[in-house]
This record gives structure tokens, C-alpha cells and sequence, in this order.
């Protein structure tokens, strides 16, 4: 076999991984498929300053990078977070604002999308000049499978790159058909960016809709859910949100989902975890209470925002202590 054949082979078993895990594909008959974008919880562990500040830490650093501070002496903890603040405070004023904390905690929490996008960045900017254009996407993504009519495995990837074309300009503000690395992270993650909801709403319509009449009735909505696979008996979840299309999807209780209807069963406005810290490490923090944050006010109470082997070793001493 010819290394292009390879090639195009594995293009193909990505494209159809890619797409079969976002848009077509079904659970396993008994599982309940999930479409609905939740802000992630901050931590999994108990909010409770009394007992230990883990709970902040986890916030404030994202849980992977949090565990690298308690390793660190308290001194050396220090630095860092100095060096953190300095990158939050982005208009570089001197004082982190509760927006700004909040902006960073929602960095921290999302910071494997960052990540990601990094990743995929490096494979579509060919000419490597610091932006993406559709041409390059396009190009990187399909150039290959495009150049074979009729797939083996008789997938429609023209079907995708329309798609995946209407995606981009969506995420390209300024509709240049190029795009900066923030508007790459838009097309790739637009459940992240507010100009990009309508295009979301937009693609799981077009997914569940499969008479194409632009709503998305009850059996298209179980449907995308559940597959029968010839049992007649439904599990007890099937026919609760069989109940939940019922009484709280349809609003209008017309038998069917609307766009706006849609949008709020997929995109629901969830509480801010992420402001709600930010305004709980500013008030424990805030010295002179002035509503703002300096860098000294900050590292002063560094255990509460990072741990280190201080504080780790305190909480092993407490730990003994109950034990």
C-alpha cells in the first residue's frame, strides 16, 4: 500500500472518529446520550475553608495544575503566585478586579481547550504566518479524502466540509476567511464563545431534525437519545424525559422544539461558579476592603489561593489527628 493511501486511510478513520463521536453517533441502547453544555464544576472536592482550602486551590489553578504546588516550599509557592498575578491583572493597573479573577478561574478551569487548539494550531497554520485560513483548514482537514469521489467507506466528507466551512466563517468576526487564534478556538469549541451559540443550536438541530421540517418533535428528540434496537420495554430515563419534552422542553406545548426552545435546553444559563469564587477570594483577601486586590494582599494569603508543602503537610497533620 502507498504511503498517500495510508494516509488518506487514516485522514478518513479520523474524520468519521471525529464526526461520529459529535454528531451522529448513538449510546449504547440502556446509556443516556447527554447534549446539553454545562459550565463545569470548579472542583470535586467540598467547598470548606474551615477544614481546608483545597477547594480554592483547585479553582483558582485548575485541578492537574494545583497538585504541583504542594510539592513547593511555602517560599517558592510565593513566586509563583506572584508571577500569576501578574498575568491576571490585564490591564496591568497594579490591582486584580473581581472580573479579572473571574476571567483567570475560567482560563484555569478550560485550559485543556487552550491546549488543544495549541495542538491543532501547529497542524493548520502551513505556512506558518500566525493565523489560520479556511483554505489552510480545508486543506490540512480534507485535502486528501477530497481528491477520492467515492469513499470506500461511503462517507459524505463534502457534507462535513460545508459544514465545517459555514462553522468558520461564523467564528471569523471580521470575514476575511482567515483566522486569528482566538477565532480558531471559536470554530473549534463554539459552545465557549457567545456570537457562536446560534451556530451550536444550529448543528444539533440539524442532527436530531431527521425529517428536516426545522424543529425537533418528541420521537426525534428520544430518538437522538435512545435506539429501541427492537426492545419495546423503555428504561425508567426514557420515559422521564419523554416527561421533561412534555412538560418543560416544549414551552409552548405545540408537540415540538423551536430554535429558541432548542438553545435553552442545550445552552441553559447555568449559575456563575466561576464569579462566585472570584467574589470569595476577593472578600477573604480584600484587607482594606477597597473591592480590588493587590499583589501583596494576594500573596499574603497564599494558602488560600495555592497550597504547598506547608500547607500540605498541615492538612496530613489534621488528617492524623481525626484519624
Amino acid at each position: 500500500m502507498k504511503e498517500t493511501d495510508l494516509i488518506i486511510m487514516d485522514l478518513r478513520q479520523f474524520l468519521m472518529c471525529l464526526s461520529l463521536c459529535t454528531a451522529f453517533a448513538l449510546s449504547k441502547p440502556t446509556e443516556k446520550k447527554d447534549r446539553v453544555h454545562h459550565e463545569p464544576q470548579l472542583s470535586d472536592k467540598v467547598h470548606n475553608d474551615a477544614q481546608n482550602f483545597d477547594y480554592d486551590h483547585d479553582a483558582f489553578l485548575g485541578a492537574e495544575e494545583a497538585k504541583t504546588f504542594d510539592q513547593l516550599t511555602p517560599e517558592e509557592s510565593k513566586e509563583r503566585l506572584g508571577k500569576i498575578v501578574s498575568k491576571i491583572d490585564g490591564d496591568k493597573d497594579g490591582f486584580v478586579t473581581v472580573d479579572e479573577l473571574k476571567d483567570w478561574i475560567k482560563f484555569a478551569q478550560k485550559r485543556w481547550i487552550y491546549e488543544d487548539v495549541e495542538r491543532q494550531w501547529k497542524g493548520h497554520d502551513l505556512n506558518e504566518d500566525g493565523l489560520v485560513s479556511w483554505e489552510e483548514y480545508k486543506n490540512a482537514t480534507y485535502g486528501y479524502v477530497l481528491d477520492d469521489p467515492d469513499p470506500d467507506d461511503g462517507f459524505n466528507y463534502k457534507q462535513m466540509m460545508v459544514r465545517d466551512e459555514r462553522r468558520f466563517k461564523m467564528a471569523d468576526k471580521d470575514g476575511d476567511l482567515i483566522a486569528t487564534k482566538e477565532e480558531f478556538t471559536a470554530f473549534l469549541h463554539p459552545e465557549e464563545y457567545d456570537y457562536m451559540k446560534d451556530i451550536v443550536v444550529q448543528e444539533t438541530m440539524e442532527d436530531i431534525d431527521k425529517n428536516a421540517d426545522g424543529f425537533i418533535d418528541l420521537e426525534e428528540y428520544i430518538g437522538d437519545m435512545y435506539s429501541h434496537d427492537g426492545n419495546t420495554d423503555e428504561p425508567e430515563w426514557v420515559k422521564t424525559e419523554r416527561e421533561q419534552f412534555v412538560e418543560f422542553r416544549d414551552k409552548n406545548r405545540d408537540g415540538k422544539m423551536d430554535k429558541e426552545e432548542t438553545k435553552d435546553w442545550i445552552l441553559p444559563s447555568d449559575y456563575d461558579h466561576a464569579e462566585a469564587e472570584a467574589r470569595h477570594l476577593v472578600y477573604e483577601s480584600d484587607q482594606n476592603k477597597d473591592g480590588k486586590l493587590t499583589k501583596e494582599e494576594i500573596v499574603d494569603k497564599y494558602d488560600l489561593f495555592v497550597g504547598s508543602q506547608a500547607t500540605d503537610f498541615g492538612e496530613a497533620l489534621v488528617r492524623h489527628d481525626e484519624f
